[in-house]
């Protein structure tokens, strides 16, 4: 097991898919400079919760991307740090085994950075920033098309916006990325954006007004294919899961993980309990787990959850990590090969101790 002092507060961690940098992986970091007393957001047990939308003029936003490797024997070196606004959330793109591997970054003043892993000078080199909406404006979390299906090219992207907004950005002929939709989708914060992996025409959107909806990119944007209100909560993140077709996982501030059959998104197959806010669920990368579910707990750490979705649909925690002493926010698993005890590493961080662990389910 494996602790590392992020320095700044932590709040994103992905693992590279691709082959060639599955030694690779990166963690997104959040300083709020100046913070004002009236834009914090103050809990039960009067600690000052992370309110990523609060915003004052005098406040800056400052984020690092550490780049990061594992060890052969499973440490942690840290190879380079890239400066930006702060960070909210980062994806790699799921590219085919000839083209390089590829980073987004959403950050804080509404861009998207998109970043080429290069395997011989073991870096990122920026290569493109999209302006996705003003510098007021926090990106608040993207998503790639190609998960199921990877391309040589870029997939398309969806970004949430903190305005409300969802933009979607495809891939030109250039091979940059542009805005072709941008649409209202939320009163709220949209926390989450998420591809379907398996049917790339469909988005769904999660926010603070309690509301998960479907969007059809083919059709306009005047209303969504569908639109649950039955959470408790706001709805914080969403992933298709990569080896099951129709079933996504959707967590919520209510303490809840959802697992939803995406023809019948009103009500969940599966519902369980998390012991706190769920700020990111990862399906297994592996088919042979796909009942594997990993989540960030937000104010009760990291679990590993088993949901079995068949006829008898039940949810089983399996595993806790309970290290981190702050608020738990970044999680995911590596794609590299299991390990000899068969378990397959994990990378987790947390905000204000600002600390990243790696340890193994």
């Amino acid at each position: 097991m494996v602790a590392l002092d992020t320095v700044w507060p932590a709040d994103s961690i992905e693992f590279c898919p691709h082959e060639s940098a599955s030694d690779i992986f990166v963690c997104g970091t959040y300083r709020l400079e100046q913070p004002l007393a009236d834009t914090q957001v103050h809990t039960d047990d009067n600690k000052v919760d992370f309110d990523p939308t609060a915003r004052k003029q005098s406040q800056v936003r400052r984020g690092k991307c550490l780049v990061l490797q594992v060890t052969e024997d499973r440490a942690v070196s840290q190879i380079q740090e890239i400066s930006l606004p702060a960070v909210l959330d980062q994806k790699w793109c799921h590219t085919s085994r000839t083209a390089s591997p590829v980073l987004g970054i959403a950050d804080s003043e509404g861009n998207i950075t998109l970043h080429e892993w290069h395997k011989e000078e073991r870096q990122l080199k920026t290569f493109q920033s999209v302006s996705c909406a003003t510098s007021d404006v926090l990106c608040l979390s993207l998503d790639w098309s190609t998960r199921r299906y990877p391309t040589n090219n870029h997939g398309s992207l969806v970004v949430s916006l903190s305005n409300g907004s969802l933009c979607v950005l495809n891939p030109d002929s250039t091979g940059n990325l542009t805005i072709v939709n941008r649409w209202r989708a939320h009163d709220y914060e949209p926390w989450i954006a998420a591809w379907n992996y398996w049917d790339t025409s469909i988005v769904y959107s999660g926010g603070d007004d309690l509301t998960m909806k479907g969007w059809d990119v083919r059709q306009n944007f005047i209303q969504p294919i569908f639109t649950n209100k039955r959470f408790n909560a706001g709805v914080t993140t969403i992933q298709s899961h990569p080896h099951i077709e129709y079933l996504i996982a959707v967590g919520s501030y209510d303490n809840s993980v959802c697992i939803f059959d995406t023809r019948k998104p009103l009500v969940p197959l599966v519902q369980g309990d998390v012991g706190g806010g769920a700020w990111r669920v990862k399906w297994h990368p592996s088919p042979s787990r796909k009942e594997d579910l990993l989540v960030a707990s937000m104010h009760d750490g990291f679990k590993v959850a088993r949901a079995h979705n068949g006829e008898h649909a039940s949810w089983e925690v399996v595993k806790r990590f309970d290290d981190h002493k702050s608020l738990a926010y970044g999680a995911d698993w590596s794609f590299a090969p299991p390990g000899v005890d068969g378990e397959t590493l994990i990378g987790s961080c947390s905000f204000y101790d600002h600390m990243l662990h790696l340890w193994s389910s």
